[in-house]
């Protein structure tokens, strides 16, 4: 895999990851008893950035190496993933 592939790889795998990532932690205006006026209950007290870009990049990082070990050194590769599960008829 070359280092473009690799990077638009792990460019739209650490998207994905973002919405996976959101919710960890959160803390709603509700849950914290502290509503703004104008917004809904649901919404978060305290949005943490820099904490959940971290998370996030950590979180693809594992996944993406994962992927590149198992692509390297087992021979796995895209066309291998409709395969994975079996012929359920």
């Amino acid at each position: 895999m070359s280092w473009v592939t690799g990077g638009a790889i792990y460019f739209i795998l650490w998207w994905v990851c973002l919405f996976a990532v959101l919710p960890f932690g959160v803390r709603t205006q509700d849950d914290a008893q502290e509503l703004v006026p104008g917004t809904i209950g649901s919404a978060p007290a305290k949005f943490r950035f820099f904490r959940v870009m971290a998370i996030n990049t950590l979180v693809s990082l594992v996944i993406f190496f994962g992927w590149n070990i198992a692509s390297s050194y087992y021979g796995f590769s895209f066309e291998d993933v409709p395969h994975i599960m079996p012929d359920i008829r």
